[in-house]
């Protein structure tokens, strides 16, 4: 008989097994655990028609019915578990709440030799936890600095020296702004980022300091926890002061090389804010390309917005001023402002 455990013991030895998630693949979409691997019970359909028998009938006629569409593919289902167990033939098993989906799944695997655990309280557990996980103790040191100051890329260089890290562009795969799909990924759901974030802080010390990017509540589509947000916004915070042609410069490295479709796409979601004639001006700097041009007009917009949530958001901000756009230099100048003058 698979062995229930609490969501602890879960995401401790999901590091050691796999995690199966037998949901229907609409709520796996929505939202999983990192690295689980989608083996439903049920098609999105087939859960449907369960929900609205056992509504509209009762129990026991959604519990034959499910039977029916199990029974024509336990062989299938089986086999997929079997593979994905691995060397261990262990698996982590869970669906919604912890109930008849993951039991059902379960006791077929062990039927064919696998150990089974299951999540007791289901994926609504681990969701519970996610959500406290915002409200643990963290000393954030929030990296500030106007568009284009290449603020991800100087993450990315702490990260290599050594310090802890959360790049929430790089969990949403957007950059932020108007411009900030462009050659990312789809986005995940909030939910999704919610999860990963919740991954990337269950790997942190927090007895030591975690460095963050200052972003806005939204990150494109994906919403920052409240809880965190706050915190962030309670934070120690240096603003890399950098002049804007070197900022200009950084954007047209990063941004030039796409379609001149996609750049005026970007722009014209911005045009209220930019004004009729600035987004005129912008658009006709892309189509002659000159990109830096393009930059200069954007930024004119983006650094006043941006200067105005800084002093809204953080009024106790320190201010580092530096002349170089390079990553690694401008990390290297935050260590050493922040541990050389602790607060």
């Amino acid at each position: 008989m698979a062995e229930r455990i609490h969501i602890e013991e879960f995401l401790r030895l999901k590091e050691k097994y796999p995690v199966v998630d037998v949901r229907a693949p609409l709520e796996f979409e929505q939202g999983h655990i990192p690295g689980a691997r989608s083996i439903p019970l049920f098609t999105d359909q087939e859960r449907k028609e369960v929900g609205t028998t056992y509504k509209q009938v009762n129990r026991e006629a959604a519990m034959y019915l499910g039977l029916e569409f199990v029974g024509k593919k336990m062989v299938d289902l089986a086999r997929e578990g079997e593979r994905a167990s691995g060397r261990e033939r262990a698996l982590l098993v869970h669906c919604w709440r912890g109930g008849m989906r993951s039991s059902s799944m379960a006791c077929m695997f062990e039927t064919i030799g696998l150990k089974c655990y299951l999540l007791e309280g289901g994926y609504k557990a681990y969701r519970s936890e996610v959500h406290r996980s915002f409200s643990d103790e963290i000393e954030l040191i929030v990296v500030g600095g106007r568009t284009g100051s290449g603020k991800t890329e100087i993450l990315d260089q702490l990260r290599k020296k050594g310090e802890q890290v959360i790049d929430l562009e790089g969990l949403a795969h957007h950059k932020g702004s108007a411009f900030g799909a462009l050659g990312e990924e789809p986005q995940p759901t909030t939910e999704q980022f919610e999860n990963d974030l919740h991954r990337v802080l269950a790997s942190l010390d927090l007895n030591r300091p975690v460095w963050i990017e200052d972003e806005s509540r939204n990150v494109g589509r994906c919403v920052v926890p409240g809880e965190l947000y706050e915190r962030m916004k309670r934070s120690r915070i240096i603003f890399l002061d950098i002049d804007r042609e070197l900022r200009a410069g950084h954007l047209v490295r990063h941004y030039a090389g796409y379609e001149p479709g996609d750049l005026i796409a970007c722009i014209e979601k911005i045009s209220r804010k930019l004004g009729g004639d600035r987004m005129r001006q912008a658009i006709e700097s892309v189509e002659r390309a000159d990109f830096r041009e393009t930059a200069r007009i954007t930024l004119a917009y983006y650094d006043k917005a941006y200067m105005f949530s800084l002093q809204k958001n953080h009024p106790d901000h320190e201010v580092l001023h530096t002349k170089s756009i390079d990553p690694e230099e401008n990390a290297s100048r935050l260590m050493e402002h922040v541990y050389e003058n602790q607060v």
